[in-house]
């Protein structure tokens, strides 16, 4: 078998000792004669694992007590509309910081049900920069702030976290949970799709205060309501199980093999700042966006002629550097280096684009 560098956003890269376990999980779970794929999200093998997901998920992220974990679907997009729909409150209003198209859209969506307030943005310069805090005045009113931590599709990420004050602060982690550590006690909910570090796609997991929940627009349906799923543990209705369960695995290979989230952490960053380092020396490739808003997770760069940078999405596939096609909104390049990317993958594409270069 040879498996390629998948630089894919999402879905994406998951690590091998996890599809190497669930591939030997997969026919018969432990003892129970079937599959976590055909098993009833009622019975006692499945509620256990969800209930160690969950376990190991406030163990790895040192979730304060107070803040509810779900396990949902939809997407993070679904959350666009459901976070308005539970915080917002009658005629309530909320501020969006937008630093790329997610947070853009979820700022749209939130228009439906209140009064959103764009306090900062970075539109102007084609999302390359996170706006700085001097520049960002809060509405002192606003039932919450919201942000996009870190922005898959233009690269960026926040080098701080803003102060928000006595407002709650909302986040989209989708493409970067669990990739460093958190203070989750600074934020009033996280939410995030887990087919970027934590899972297939299908999984949403939210993090949120317990006393936010319980009180959403009138005429908010019962699946967008925060406090269903608090009462059912996230059995409302049949989860995403295939999903949770390989969560889990995830979850224990992080907590295990990695040595947690510091240690993964440094591992990202050192990943990182081999590909960093080669685009700010390069003379070809060049990255758009400011350094120190620079991601982790989602690295971009452009040669600056479109025809090129389609000769080098070509020749990188052929090499077994996939999906390193930037999106589709944007052009360029994306290499997406999600905590499951190896270093050696980081290392191949480096070494593949200064031959490129020397050859261009």
């Amino acid at each position: 078998m040879s498996r390629v560098y998948n630089f894919s956003a999402g879905p994406s890269t998951l690590p091998e000792p996890v599809l190497r376990r669930a591939a030997a999980e997969l026919v018969e779970y432990g003892s129970s004669g079937q599959s976590v794929m055909e098993m009833s999200h009622r019975s006692p093998e499945f509620e256990a694992i969800a209930a160690e997901c969950e376990e190991r998920l406030r163990r790895v992220m040192s979730i304060p007590d107070g803040y509810k974990v779900l396990f949902l679907q939809g997407g993070a997009s679904t959350q666009f509309a459901m976070v308005p729909m539970n915080l917002m409150g009658e005629n309530g209003s909320a501020d969006y910081i937008v630093t790329g198209q997610f947070a853009e859209k979820a700022a749209k969506e939130a228009q439906k049900y209140g009064t959103v307030n764009i306090v900062a943005s970075s539109k102007d310069k084609t999302f390359s920069y996170i706006p700085e805090p001097k520049d960002i005045k809060f509405n002192a009113d606003a039932r919450y702030v919201h942000i996009c931590q870190n922005n898959t599709i233009y690269g960026s990420r926040y080098p701080y976290l803003p102060d928000t004050g006595s407002v709650p602060l909302v986040a989209d982690l989708s493409s970067c949970i669990l990739s460093e550590p958190v203070d989750v006690s600074k934020y009033a909910l996280i939410y995030a799709g887990a087919q970027k570090n934590v899972a297939p796609a299908g999984l949403t997991i939210v993090i949120l205060r317990e006393e936010l929940a319980g009180n959403p627009l009138p005429g908010t349906p019962t699946m967008l309501d925060y406090s269903t799923h608090i009462k059912s543990d996230s059995m409302y209705n049949t989860p995403p199980c295939w999903c949770i369960y390989i969560c889990n695995l995830v979850l224990d290979w992080l907590e295990n093999d990695i040595g947690g989230l510091a240690a993964m952490k440094e591992y990202n960053e050192s990943k990182a700042q081999i590909l960093y380092d080669y685009l700010d020396s390069s003379k070809l490739f060049k990255a758009p966006v400011v350094p120190n808003s620079r991601s982790m997770m989602n690295v971009t760069f452009v040669t600056g002629d479109p025809a090129l940078d389609k000769e080098f999405v070509a020749e990188a596939t052929k090499q077994g550097l996939r999906n390193i096609k930037g999106h589709r909104s944007v052009g360029g390049m994306r290499a997406s280096i999600y905590n499951a990317m190896p270093k050696a993958g980081v290392e191949a594409l480096v070494k593949f684009m200064d031959e490129f270069e020397k050859n261009h």
